[in-house]
């Protein structure tokens, strides 16, 4: 007689840990000042910040008010300083934090605070329409059909396609910080994706845009930018291609 053998495999241990979220909260209606409110969360190794975030709104605080979509760090939309650092929320795992002491969470900087970790991001978008960030072609499509391009010539341009315009970098920035006029580093790099896209015909009309004492002669190649980005652009070097792109033109 056959005897039965259990293969059930057990599921591993998550470590759960008990952390202090310390989250610098805003309410306009009743606050004149932002002010650091504690909260005490039991947070799984596998628990990302936003997560947490979810767990304090929806079981100690319903009146937390940030920014999420996708979760997943496409759509930018939980930019916030954590420790000090802006970070994308959803990209940021709590295990990788030291534990041991608080965790600190604010709304990014150098843009109006309307609400807890929420930020008008209207400044932001304001610079970044200002560089006309779209493809302006006027030659005839291919056949009619498309615009060829090289991989060596979408290679020039590549690694600034990747902005998904969190404001990560510009709000890490401190020429944005103390100069609301400044450009910043996001529309500069969406700025430079058109300038080296050998399809486009208006370099010359983005360049004299950042020909300007608000534009790329304001940066001061802190690399604050370029270490605040999730996608990992090479921000600061863009920037200085840009500089060089006005002073010699389009290469």
């Amino acid at each position: 007689m056959s005897t039965a053998t259990d293969t059930t495999i057990a599921a591993p241990a998550v470590d759960v840990t008990l952390a202090t979220v310390i989250i610098r909260r805003f309410d306009p209606e009743v606050d004149s000042e932002p002010r650091w409110v504690d909260y005490d969360v039991e947070v799984y190794s596998t628990d990302r910040v936003l997560d947490v975030l979810h767990k304090i709104k929806w079981e100690q605080d319903g009146s937390l008010s940030f920014r999420r979509s996708c979760a997943h760090g496409v759509c930018g939309s939980d930019a916030m300083r954590i420790n000090g650092r802006n970070r994308l929320a959803c990209k940021t795992l709590m295990k990788d934090l030291d534990l041991s002491k608080p965790v600190y969470v604010e709304a990014i900087k150098g843009l109006p605070l309307e609400k807890d970790l929420i930020v008008d991001m209207e400044p932001f978008f304001a610079s970044y329409r200002e560089v006309q960030p779209f493809l302006q072609a006027h030659s005839a499509p291919h056949e009619g059909r498309e615009r060829l391009q090289s991989a060596e010539d979408r290679e020039r341009f590549d690694d600034t396609t990747k902005c998904i315009l969190c404001a990560a970098c510009t709000s890490s920035c401190p020429v944005f910080w103390t100069d609301g006029q400044y450009f910043g580093p996001a529309a500069i790099v969406n700025a430079h994706r058109f300038i080296f896209d050998s399809r486009d015909d208006e370099a010359e009309v983005r360049l004299d845009i950042l020909n300007d004492k608000e534009g790329v002669w304001r940066c001061r190649t802190t690399f604050n930018c370029t270490e605040a980005c999730p996608r990992g652009i090479q921000i600061t070097k863009a920037i200085a291609e840009v500089k060089q792109a006005v002073i010699r033109g389009r290469r």
